[in-house]
Protein backbone atom coordinates (compact mmCIF):
# COMPACT_ATOMS: atom_id res chain seq x y z
CA UNK A 1 0.00 0.00 0.00
CA UNK A 2 1.28 3.47 -0.83
CA UNK A 3 2.27 5.86 1.95
CA UNK A 4 0.67 8.79 0.22
CA UNK A 5 -2.76 9.72 -0.93
CA UNK A 6 -3.28 12.25 -3.68
CA UNK A 7 -6.86 11.77 -4.97
CA UNK A 8 -7.72 15.01 -6.77
CA UNK A 9 -5.98 17.14 -4.18
CA UNK A 10 -3.37 19.76 -4.97
CA UNK A 11 -1.13 18.60 -2.10
CA UNK A 12 0.28 15.17 -1.39
CA UNK A 13 -1.02 13.70 1.84
CA UNK A 14 0.96 11.21 3.86
CA UNK A 15 -0.45 8.63 6.21
CA UNK A 16 0.94 9.42 9.63
CA UNK A 17 -0.79 7.57 12.43
CA UNK A 18 -0.02 9.41 15.68
CA UNK A 19 -1.73 10.93 18.68
CA UNK A 20 -2.47 14.66 18.69
CA UNK A 21 -4.67 17.19 20.44
CA UNK A 22 -7.11 19.69 19.01
CA UNK A 23 -7.51 22.72 21.23
CA UNK A 24 -9.91 25.65 21.36
CA UNK A 25 -10.38 28.40 23.91
CA UNK A 26 -12.72 26.15 25.91
CA UNK A 27 -11.69 22.55 25.22
CA UNK A 28 -8.91 20.13 24.41
CA UNK A 29 -9.82 17.03 22.42
CA UNK A 30 -7.48 14.07 22.04
CA UNK A 31 -7.39 12.77 18.48
CA UNK A 32 -5.41 10.60 16.10
CA UNK A 33 -3.87 11.89 12.87
CA UNK A 34 -4.97 9.79 9.90
CA UNK A 35 -3.13 11.77 7.23
CA UNK A 36 -1.44 15.13 6.97
CA UNK A 37 -0.18 17.51 4.28
CA UNK A 38 1.21 21.02 4.03
CA UNK A 39 -2.37 22.24 3.64
CA UNK A 40 -4.22 20.35 6.36
CA UNK A 41 -5.03 17.02 7.91
CA UNK A 42 -7.63 14.35 8.55
CA UNK A 43 -8.09 13.33 12.18
CA UNK A 44 -10.18 10.77 14.08
CA UNK A 45 -11.82 11.41 17.44
CA UNK A 46 -13.05 8.89 20.02
CA UNK A 47 -16.62 10.12 19.54
CA UNK A 48 -18.56 12.00 16.84
CA UNK A 49 -17.69 15.66 16.30
CA UNK A 50 -19.94 18.04 18.26
CA UNK A 51 -17.81 21.18 18.38
CA UNK A 52 -18.72 24.36 16.45
CA UNK A 53 -17.77 24.17 12.77
CA UNK A 54 -16.95 27.87 12.35
CA UNK A 55 -14.28 28.16 15.08
CA UNK A 56 -10.53 28.13 14.63
CA UNK A 57 -8.67 25.38 16.47
CA UNK A 58 -5.05 24.63 17.28
CA UNK A 59 -3.80 21.19 16.33
CA UNK A 60 -0.70 19.99 18.13
CA UNK A 61 1.22 16.82 17.44
CA UNK A 62 4.36 15.80 19.26
CA UNK A 63 6.99 14.23 16.99
CA UNK A 64 9.47 13.70 19.82
CA UNK A 65 10.15 15.04 23.31
CA UNK A 66 11.71 18.17 21.77
CA UNK A 67 9.89 18.51 18.45
CA UNK A 68 6.24 19.32 17.83
CA UNK A 69 4.07 20.69 15.04
CA UNK A 70 1.38 23.23 15.86
CA UNK A 71 -1.03 24.64 13.29
CA UNK A 72 -4.14 26.77 13.46
CA UNK A 73 -6.88 24.98 11.55
CA UNK A 74 -10.49 25.34 10.48
CA UNK A 75 -12.98 22.52 9.91
CA UNK A 76 -13.42 21.61 6.25
CA UNK A 77 -15.65 18.53 6.63
CA UNK A 78 -16.92 16.06 9.22
CA UNK A 79 -18.03 12.45 8.75
CA UNK A 80 -18.84 10.65 12.01
CA UNK A 81 -15.70 10.52 14.16
CA UNK A 82 -13.46 11.81 11.36
CA UNK A 83 -12.89 15.49 10.59
CA UNK A 84 -10.84 17.20 7.91
CA UNK A 85 -9.08 20.44 8.77
CA UNK A 86 -7.53 23.15 6.61
CA UNK A 87 -4.35 24.82 7.82
CA UNK A 88 -5.02 28.53 8.28
CA UNK A 89 -1.68 29.44 9.88
CA UNK A 90 1.50 27.64 10.85
CA UNK A 91 4.67 29.10 12.38
CA UNK A 92 8.06 28.81 10.72
CA UNK A 93 9.37 26.12 13.10
CA UNK A 94 6.28 23.95 12.65
CA UNK A 95 6.23 24.29 8.85
CA UNK A 96 9.93 23.33 8.79
CA UNK A 97 9.19 20.19 10.83
CA UNK A 98 6.12 19.36 8.73
CA UNK A 99 8.08 19.88 5.53
CA UNK A 100 10.75 17.46 6.75
CA UNK A 101 8.12 14.91 7.79
CA UNK A 102 6.39 15.09 4.40
CA UNK A 103 9.72 14.94 2.55
CA UNK A 104 10.85 11.84 4.43
CA UNK A 105 7.54 10.08 3.82
CA UNK A 106 7.19 11.05 0.16
CA UNK A 107 10.72 9.97 -0.64
CA UNK A 108 10.73 12.44 -3.53
CA UNK A 109 11.98 15.99 -2.99
CA UNK A 110 10.60 17.11 -6.38
CA UNK A 111 7.05 16.23 -5.27
CA UNK A 112 7.61 18.24 -2.10
CA UNK A 113 8.90 21.22 -4.10
CA UNK A 114 5.74 21.13 -6.25
CA UNK A 115 3.64 21.14 -3.06
CA UNK A 116 5.58 24.10 -1.68
CA UNK A 117 5.17 25.99 -4.95
CA UNK A 118 1.42 25.30 -4.90
CA UNK A 119 1.29 26.54 -1.30
CA UNK A 120 2.76 29.90 -2.33
CA UNK A 121 0.13 30.27 -5.04
CA UNK A 122 -2.85 29.99 -2.66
Amino acid sequence: MSDMKSDNRQFHRIFYNTEASLNSETSSLPCKIIDISLQGCLVRFNSPWTEPLEKLYTLKLQLSAEVSIEMHVSVSHVVGNDAGFKCEHIDIDSISQLRRLVELNLGDSQMLERDLLALTEI
